[in-house]
């Protein structure tokens, strides 16, 4: 019987710990690489939103197919890891979409329509309705969306739950960082690491690491802020909360344990991971707007971190070279695609066709963008 091909991960954020545990689980020798697995990338900061349908626009068609697709495979992947002894805490609850003006609802009417064309559920109701839906939101707010179908992850929870999933498969941690990549090694400050196949999921800086993807992926900063309900104040929402509060998108995100997730802002500073006064004061004031009782709650934790943005939102999904597969570029949907990406790598190992959605998101597109 011919051996599983060792793997090599590069990266412990959400999309190489999915990959190197279901690699691991499947009987594949996987050593993943990160200086600090799970803590280091944008996934430990994430909102934890699952939602391709209310991020859907005209023109992203591949992007919402591909997220779908991801999303329909969430509830076993989640239940998966639930039955490893880890539950990644998955709510079912759906997401508000809310309009504060005349011109904000009637783009999200705009998009409803859209989204119904698509055969996607999302309803338009009134301001008043979406306030029995949700007691604590703003009477300014004029209408929105309910999305029944989004779903939403506790960030933190899934992520140490994989960790654990990889190791109690037999995947090794090594706590160094990447410096070069070459056929069949991985080298570190340390040593060379020998692997018959690597996964590139090193997020923003995948691109730093392979030379195929130079200019394709790039960091976008996003600050987040984490807070508590008070006893004398409101509870958080019982859902996602979304809107776009003068020109600015908001999110507000519950989880099981009281705490909501505030973000997040979006913007090109490098690898600067610093957490602005402005950032911070953007998202107050945006979210005081959607859910006034916020402004009494406790401020627990600001932090940011990067997306890996890519050209036209699509990830990077395939081989860049003869047994260097890429698995980065996620932009805003790392914990949304984590369960279709991670399968597409298993598809590749085992030479069967990889999930639906994912043949538009190979790297290959990097060269042909570069023709035109």
């Amino acid at each position: 019987m011919t051996a599983e091909p060792t793997v090599a991960v590069i990266g412990a954020g959400v999309i190489g710990l999915a990959v190197a545990w279901r690699l691991a689980a499947a009987g594949h020798a996987v050593t993943v690489f990160d200086p600090n697995p799970a803590r280091g990338g944008a996934s430990w900061v994430a909102g934890g939103m699952l939602a391709p349908v209310t991020e859907a626009w005209p023109g992203d068609e591949a992007v919402l197919e591909l997220g779908e697709e991801s999303l329909r495979r969430w509830p076993a992947f989640a239940a998966e890891l639930s039955a490893a002894g880890a539950d990644p805490g998955l709510s079912r609850a759906g997401t508000i979409v809310a309009a504060f003006d005349r011109a904000d609802a009637e783009q999200l009417e705009i998009h409803a329509g859209y989204l119904r064309e698509l055969g996607r559920e999302a309803s338009f109701v009134t301001g008043r309705e979406l306030r029995r839906a949700e007691a604590g939101l703003a009477g300014a707010v004029r209408g929105g969306l309910l999305v029944p179908g989004d779903l939403a992850v506790d960030n933190r929870r899934l992520l140490n739950a994989l960790v654990g999933a990889a190791r109690r498969h037999g995947a090794e941690f090594v706590r160094e960082e990447v410096v070069e990549l070459a056929p069949g090694s991985v080298h570190t400050a340390g040593a060379v690491h020998r692997a018959d196949a690597v996964v590139l999921a090193a997020g923003a800086w995948s691109a730093g690491l392979a030379p195929e993807l130079a200019g394709a992926v790039r960091p976008l900063k996003g600050e987040i802020l984490r807070l508590r309900a008070r006893r004398t104040t409101l509870p958080p929402p019982h859902r996602t909360v979304r809107a776009v509060v003068e020109g600015r998108p908001v999110y507000l995100v519950p989880r099981q344990d009281g705490e909501l997730v505030l973000g997040a802002t979006q913007y090109e500073a490098g690898f600067d991971t610093t957490v602005t006064a402005r950032g911070v004061r953007e998202l107050l004031e945006g979210a005081e707007r959607i859910f006034p009782a916020i402004a009494e709650y406790e401020l627990t934790e600001t932090a940011a971190g990067l997306r890996a943005a890519s050209a036209d939102n699509l990830p990077y999904l395939g081989e860049l070279a003869d047994g260097l597969f890429a698995a980065t570029g996620h932009h805003r949907n790392g914990l949304l695609l984590a369960p279709v990406t991670a399968d597409a790598v298993l598809a590749w190992l085992a030479g069967a066709p990889p999930p639906p959605g994912v043949a538009a998101a190979h790297p290959s597109r990097v060269r042909r963008e570069e023709r035109v």
